[in-house]
């Protein structure tokens, strides 16, 4: 069997799968692995799918934007709830286990509705990938029998951004995102003052051209994290002066380049190094 063979059987899985489910609402972010999701359940399962979105503070307006003008342009009926992680007790605090609490409150909220939509099932987009890293949510997926269909189906980040593609889906090489709330150190407080400095910052970033970037923020430092190959874009006068300029006007109080560069779950790095 070649490469592309094993793709297609992992992506003829993941629809029997669905079709055996029945009804599903997908927790949708407008992210790559939900809109692949979304889209195969949707050809799948046809008007017995519906996809749910959460809007707070810690999620950017562009994303739900886009969540919105997906939804729309596919013809799949889309529910926009509320929900503040600022109010689940403990969240601000940040904790090791922030994600399991922030899950748990979502996907419990997002079960009401599904039911009282007539939808059997929730589903969420993580992939084989996630497995690989510190991830409480999962937790929370475990414990409130949220439905992983890219996770049974075996799928890894590039299969689902090769599969996007052929689906013709403009999300193929969309960069990855998560959680504004994942930018801060663990035990920092979270507020919606920094959520906002942090999206913004971010905003900055992709305006003026950095393609997967992360301002992570340790008390009033950001440390910017963006791709090696863009390291030099960065550091151009013109630009290092804008960024330093405006990130300030926001209110860090200093600016730094991560040499490493973009990666995911950085901020688990300390908390294994501690451990």
């Amino acid at each position: 069997m070649t490469g592309n063979d094993a793709l297609h059987e992992k992506q003829k899985k993941l629809k029997e799968y669905l079709s055996e489910l029945g009804s599903v609402a997908v927790a949708f972010s407008s992210g790559v692995d939900s809109t692949f999701l979304l889209r195969t359940a949707h050809e799948v399962l046809g008007d017995k799918v519906i996809a749910i979105t959460a809007r707070s503070c810690s999620f950017p307006g562009r994303e739900l934007k886009e969540a919105e003008e997906f939804c729309k342009s596919e013809g799949i009926r889309h529910i926009i709830i509320e929900s503040e992680e600022l109010a689940i007790e403990g969240f601000r605090q940040n904790p090791k286990n922030r994600c399991y609490l922030c899950k748990k409150e979502l996907f419990t909220k997002m079960k009401e509705t599904a039911a009282k939509n007539g939808i059997k099932y929730v589903a969420e987009g993580s992939n084989l990938d996630d497995d690989g890293d510190y991830r409480p949510g999962l937790q929370a997926v475990a414990e409130l029998s949220i439905k992983s269909p890219l996770r049974h189906a075996g799928l890894t980040k590039d299969d689902i951004r090769t599969l996007s593609k052929e689906m013709g889906l403009d999300t193929w090489n969309k960069p990855s995102f998560a959680c504004l709330a994942s930018r801060f150190v663990y035990g920092e407080t979270i507020t919606e003052e920094k959520l906002g400095m942090v999206d913004k910052a971010e905003q900055l970033l992709l305006d003026l051209g950095f393609h997967q970037v992360r301002v992570r923020i340790h008390g009033d430092i950001a440390r910017i994290e963006v791709l090696p190959e863009e390291f030099g874009k960065l550091t151009e006068d013109k630009v290092r002066n804008e960024v330093g300029m405006k990130f300030k006007s926001l209110g860090f109080g200093y600016v730094t380049m991560d040499l490493e560069g973009y990666r995911t779950g950085s901020m688990n790095e300390s908390f294994f190094n501690k451990t």
